[in-house]
Formats: structure tokens, sequence, C-alpha cells
């Protein structure tokens, strides 16, 4: 099955003009016409015709595509329908929101309490999530944070409970008509993703996420995490004596978290700031997306072993690979996740360049990433909501983010009890 057929991310039949216009075109550069169906490269396309052929898509309509998906969507079929596509919503002048799940980190005590008080709809998709969870957590993760009860910062009841809040956001926003064009998590974030893009079912996710964050909880203490301003190969130098410390994430080209042993850290911290580099220890349990990470990996991926998964139906841009994915999510997938690096500026600058989203909205309980994307928005100024701005944060905020999203009949529903 190819890419394309796996996630066929562009609508209907291709509009005739691209359509034709392409046929022409990919005949020019083969010499010889060719069917819609058959992939490209079958018929001898090489990478200097597939540059030259970007080439002639840009001059003839302007930024449809980057030069890396004709090979993403490698048939005539396929590319001109995802052409046609992006041409009627550029010329609609629609908002192409995307969205973005923070990580493990964000919460905070009664987070998104005013959301639930005071909003019917996002209660409604919590209080379902929170079901979902409960044959794992024994308790709801609804009264942990109404209590603004302080166990929201051990692992075990975190990961659930920002899952269960991420998932209930970008629910609440798709029912008052914003649909995200992509979607990208963080960390844990990467569970809500997923299940947004269909990857994942309610069920499932709510089964992993309390089972990953169980295990790690149980993880022998003694683990920490640095930010620090390295990049990421002055990083990489400054740790090459310590095995155990790991780069973490990469949020940016000069954010990059490590983790690891507490007292490696400690000894890498002096070296961050021997070579003029800040560093800033972060307050966690563990050492996550560490080495320190590996003796739970075995025990999760016997978990994970019934777990059907599938391919997401929406343009999934995984911080473990850096890229856009379209395989199913199975279960190596979530193993290798556990201690794979964030690649989250990686992931966020190709879903930026290759779906141009008008907006971004960072779904999380309080506003994480958000620096990071306006910055590689560059000079374009991109518009990025946070749905959460921090604990006081209620319906009225969330009704603002869909007005602004061109959602607006619907925004003063949202914002009744």
């Amino acid at each position: 099955m190819t890419a394309s057929e796996q996630y066929p991310p562009c609508g209907e039949p291709p509009a005739d003009a691209h359509h034709e216009w392409l046929s022409q075109r990919i005949a020019h550069y083969l010499g010889r016409p060719v069917r819609g169906d058959a992939p490209l490269t079958d018929h001898g396309l090489d990478s200097v015709a597939a540059l030259s052929l970007y080439g002639d898509i840009e001059e003839e309509f302007g930024p449809l595509i980057e030069p890396g998906e004709i090979w993403t969507y490698p048939t005539v079929d396929s590319l001109a329908r995802c052409m046609a596509d992006r041409a009627a919503r550029r010329d609609r002048s629609t908002v192409r929101a995307a969205f973005v799940f923070t990580g493990q980190g964000s919460q905070h005590e009664g987070m998104t309490a005013g959301l639930y008080l005071h909003s019917t709809g996002y209660r409604a998709h919590l209080d379902e999530a929170a079901e979902e969870l409960r044959p794992y957590t024994k308790e709801s993760v609804v009264d942990l944070i109404l209590a603004g009860d302080p166990r929201i910062h051990l692992t075990g009841f975190t990961q659930p409970a920002l899952f269960a809040v991420e998932y209930a956001m970008a629910r609440t926003l798709q029912e008052a008509g914003v649909q995200p064009v992509a979607v990208l998590g963080h960390g844990i974030g990467e569970f809500a993703a997923a299940t947004v893009a269909g990857a994942l079912t309610l069920p499932d996710a709510a089964r992993l996420v309390a089972l990953r964050g169980a295990f790690m909880q149980y993880l022998p203490a003694g683990g920490g995490m640095t930010a620090t301003c390295a990049a990421p190969f002055e990083a990489a130098d400054l740790i090459a004596d310590e095995p155990e410390v790991g780069i973490a994430a990469i949020n940016a080209s000069r954010a990059t978290v490590l983790s690891g042993p507490v007292d490696a850290l400690t000894r890498v911290e002096a070296k961050l700031a021997e070579a003029g580099l800040a560093s800033r220890r972060l307050t966690v349990t563990h050492a996550f997306h560490s080495p320190l990470m590996r003796p739970m990996q075995a025990k999760f991926a016997s978990v994970l072993r019934r777990l059907p998964g599938g391919a997401p139906r929406l343009p999934f841009y995984s911080t473990v690979r850096g890229r856009l994915v379209n395989e199913p999510l199975y279960a190596p997938y979530w193993t290798e996740q556990i201690t794979a690096p964030v690649r989250f500026a990686d992931a966020a600058r190709a879903l930026l360049a290759q779906q141009r989203p008008t907006h971004v909205v960072e779904i999380g309980p309080r506003v994480v990433l958000t620096p990071f994307l306006k910055r590689m928005g560059g000079d374009a100024e991109l518009p990025c909501f946070p749905v959460c701005k921090g604990p006081r944060s209620d319906a009225v905020d969330l009704a603002g983010v869909i007005s602004a999203l061109d959602a607006g009949p619907l925004a003063a529903l949202l914002a009744g009890a």
C-alpha cells in the first residue's frame, strides 16, 4: 500500500484543470503519458525531474506543495488531488488550524476546572475520558482536578489527567466546528493527538496512558531533567562522558532538554555554565525520555501486544520521527516513544512548511509550546492560540479562541453552563 493510499488527505477526485496540467508536465519529463493511478517511480521519474516538476508547479500555481511531497503522493491522481484541495482552501481563505498537544510538565493543580464548571461541551468530553480511565485510575481524574489535589504531579495521575483534558479540549473545538488540518503531540501529548487523528480509540488510549504512567511512577527515583539554551550538537558534546544522560527533547534550535541521573545532570550543568550556556532544572519525578526509562519498556511492550493500532486519518506529525508519518501506530512505535528524544522542533517545522496552517492551537492546561511555535513562524507572525493560558482560564477564554478560529456562531453556546 502506498503512502497516499494509507493517508488520503486531499479530498475527492482531482479537479480537471490540475489533473490535465499535471499529466501533461509528467508526460513531458517521461517522454510518454502515464496512467493516473500508476506510481511515477515505476515509470522512471527521478529526483532531478521531480525537482523540476516542483518548480513548474510553483511557477504555475504558487506555493501548494513541498518538493518531497511529490514522493508522498506518488501518482498523478494523488498529487493532483492534493494540489486541487490546497488551491481550493487557499482560494476560500478558510481557517486551517493545526492542533499541537503539550506534554508532561504542563499540569497544575485544578487545571481546566474553570472550563469544566462553565462549559457544558468541555464537561461532557472530560467526563467521557475520565470514565474510560476510571477502571485503571480507580478514581475520577475529574475529582482530582476539581479538588486541586497535589497528586496531579505524580506521574501515575499526571499522564492520564493530561490525556483526558487534552482529549476533551480537542473534542470541544471539533464539536464547535474547528477541524484540525494536522496534529502533533509533545511526549504524552502524542496519545491525545493520535486519538484525535483516529489512530487510537479512546478506550485503547486511556488504557495505554494509565499503564504508561503507572509503570513510570514505579521506576527508581533519582532521575531528573534540565532545560538548556544549548544547540543539540553542543548538548551532545557535553554529555558524551555521561552514558546515562540523554537528549530528551529538542524544542527549538537552542532549546534542548537533557534527562538522566541527578548527579550526572549536576556535572553537566557545571559544564554548561563554564560554556556560558544557561540551564534550568525542571520539576519532574523521573528522567523521562532517557536511558533510565528502559527498565519499563519490556513490561509496557507486553501490554501493547493486543493493541490493534491504526493509521492516522489526519496528518500526524510524529515527535518520535520528527516528520509526517502515515504508517499505523502499532506497539513498537509507542514502546520506542518512551526513550526516544522528543523531536518537537523538526516535527513542528515540517507541519508548518507542509500543511501551511493559518493558525496553530496549543492544546494543554497552560502555555508551553506557543513561544517556540511563534518563533518558527518567522516574519509571518503565525497566529497561535492556547486553549488554556493557566489556572484562571475559563469558558469565556475558550469561546474567544473558537471565535478567532471562525467558529463564532457556536461560541456563545459553548460558553453557556
